[in-house]
């Protein structure tokens, strides 16, 4: 099967049950995206298919429909995402195991809510768990962001 990640097709010689997360991890060797849960709880393998964040745990790979972004595509060649610099500006990182899926969440939730208020943003970001509890710092980044997006 062929999939389309980060910009970059790929001929899959896997099975269309298996987990996106797994055919990223094991048949590409792309590891942003994380195992927390497996039952799309967590948040921490979130990726972008056709721009929507979804949980690649339970989305089975030949279900994809569409072109896939994980953190490791998220910025330009030569830029980082406006939510990838505001993570680092606000130095939100604490253990990090949740920051790939949190960074995809938040990206995709600003290209639909370019001014979110706190309470979006909270509602957003629900999803993704965080067990360090950084979900301020979180929501200044998605301010930050938000921010700098529109000014872009």
């Amino acid at each position: 099967m062929k999939l389309s990640v980060n910009g970059v097709e790929h001929e899959l010689d896997v099975e269309p049950e298996m987990p996106l997360l797994w055919a990223l991890r094991d048949a590409l060797g792309i590891t942003g995206p994380k195992y927390g849960c497996g039952i799309a709880q967590c948040g921490a393998c979130t990726v972008h298919v056709n721009g929507l964040a979804v949980r690649s745990c339970v989305l089975r790979v030949g279900d994809v429909q569409g072109p896939v972004t994980t953190i490791e595509g998220l910025g330009q060649a030569d830029a980082l995402h406006a939510v990838q610099a505001a993570w680092i500006e606000h130095q939100v990182a604490q253990c990090g195991y949740c920051q790939s899926g949190q960074i995809m969440a938040a990206a995709a939730f600003l290209a639909i809510q370019p001014e979110p208020t706190d309470e979006q943003i909270d509602r957003a970001m629900s999803a993704n768990l965080c067990r360090c509890g950084t979900y301020t710092r979180i929501r200044e980044v998605v301010h930050t962001a938000a921010a700098k997006l529109r000014e872009a």
